[in-house]
């Protein structure tokens, strides 16, 4: 019976009787004095009807039967701002977040309450935290209302540097949500990271971070032009990071423009001098130009700040090879090789070792190794002779002219070996 009377409560508050709400919740009660839910209900209907006090009261005893309730803290602490209660206000809606960290609502309410007693940069903070979880939990609204206060409470001249960001905090950084994007899209949902970056955009159009971080993804989908053009936003919105340079540098370089990327390259290491990528990327476009000392420097620079850095060291021994210093090139390989293997990234360890094979199949000491080769299998052919063995080589010199003493020794051994059936 209880049951009907509290159904007959919902119904009631939700067409906003709230008297008569409140009446069908005390039948239930007067039948059941310990149903939690009709006093957290009663409570919602007293204060929907603008009796603040009772409310408290219902939502205190909701407490009593259910210490865990979330909504009834909640409750409880927004009525207590109503009340100027901030201290209790506060200490219920810390109650909440603690039983459960995800309740954006939570977060809010600790944002006004913050506000309210004057401790702007913490309210500023909660209110960023709710716009975080609503956006996660695709709540566009209220994310937009979020933004909005931390809008009000912000000096007009730092809006664009601050929205929805902690001034001077990378994109990258720990649990921040523009980082689970773009982990998506490293793990190939380019797509799906864009669409949540739109949606985000379209909350805050102003969202700096939002644009430097839908740049990144765009470069990796190869859309270099629409990549430079958010860089370019988030620059405008003066989002000053030196990731945005390093992207951007990245993107002008696969389009041809060398001196771009070099200058945005340039651009970001005074921003963040110790950022190994930065010089491997300058140092790729300097190779690119053909300028292999600068390329070369900017590796070194590299290794300098991270001795184990194996694309640096790959890089470095390309650059090497194209000025034919085959030794040097053959120790970066190498080593590029070997830290690779250490780290298991089997692609990159294949293809430095496809790189080392080329570069000593035709490096001077190869082509000794060979030639020594083939003077063994031909002494072995000849019974150890080798005046046998230079008599054959001098009748293929005077039949076949002007070939590599290579190539003498490889006829006379294919000959030989023909001739035996070997």
């Amino acid at each position: 019976m209880n049951e009907d009377f509290y159904n007959k409560g919902l119904e009631k508050a939700k067409q906003k009787d709230y008297a008569g709400a409140i009446e069908e919740f005390n039948h239930a009660l007067q039948l059941t004095p310990y149903f939690a839910e009709a006093y957290f209900q009663r409570g919602l209907a007293y204060y929907d009807s603008g009796a603040i006090l009772q409310a408290v009261s219902d939502y205190t005893e909701a407490l009593k039967l259910n210490p865990k309730s979330v909504d009834a803290y909640y409750c409880r602490g927004l009525a207590r701002v109503a009340l100027k209660n901030l201290p209790g206000a506060l200490e219920d809606v810390e109650h909440a977040i603690r039983l459960n960290l995800n309740y954006a609502a939570a977060y809010s309410l600790r944002g006004i309450v913050r506000r309210k007693q004057g401790y702007i940069q913490d309210a500023i903070a909660n209110f960023r935290k709710a716009a975080k979880l609503y956006l996660e939990q695709q709540d566009k609204e209220n994310c937009r209302l979020c933004l909005e206060k931390i809008k009000k409470l912000q000096p007009p001249e730092k809006l664009a540097a601050q929205q929805l960001s902690y001034k001077n905090t990378s994109i990258t950084s720990t649990n921040d949500y523009f980082t689970q994007l773009l982990e998506k899209a490293e793990r190939g949902d380019t797509q799906e990271a864009i669409a949540d970056l739109n949606w985000v955009l379209q909350a805050d159009s102003l969202d700096a971070q939002a644009y430097c971080c839908r740049g990144v993804v765009r470069c990796k989908m190869a859309s270099y032009r629409e990549a430079i053009a958010d860089f370019n936003q988030a620059l405008r919105l003066n989002f000053q990071d030196a990731i945005v340079y390093r992207n951007r540098g990245k993107a002008r370089y696969l389009l041809g423009d060398h001196q771009g990327a070099i200058a945005d390259f340039n651009q970001a290491l005074q921003m963040q001098p110790q950022d190994v990528l930065v010089y491997v990327a300058r140092g790729n476009v300097y190779r690119a130009m053909g300028n292999y000392l600068s390329a070369i420097q900017d590796y070194s620079q590299g290794l300098q700040i991270n001795p184990d850095d194996a694309q640096a060291y790959y890089n470095r021994g390309i650059a090497y090879t194209f000025m034919e210093e085959m030794q040097n090139a053959v120790e970066d390989y190498q080593r590029a090789a070997s830290i690779f293997c250490e780290q298991e990234d089997w692609q990159n360890y294949q293809q430095v070792l496809n790189s080392l094979e080329k570069i000593q199949k035709f490096s001077p000491e190869s082509k000794k190794q060979k030639d020594n080769l083939l003077r063994q299998r031909l002494l072995r052919l000849v019974g150890g002779y080798w005046e046998i063995a230079q008599r054959l080589i001098d009748q293929k010199q005077d039949y076949y002219p002007g070939m590599s003493e290579e190539w003498y020794l490889q006829k006379v051994v294919d000959d030989l070996e023909r001739d035996r059936g070997s």
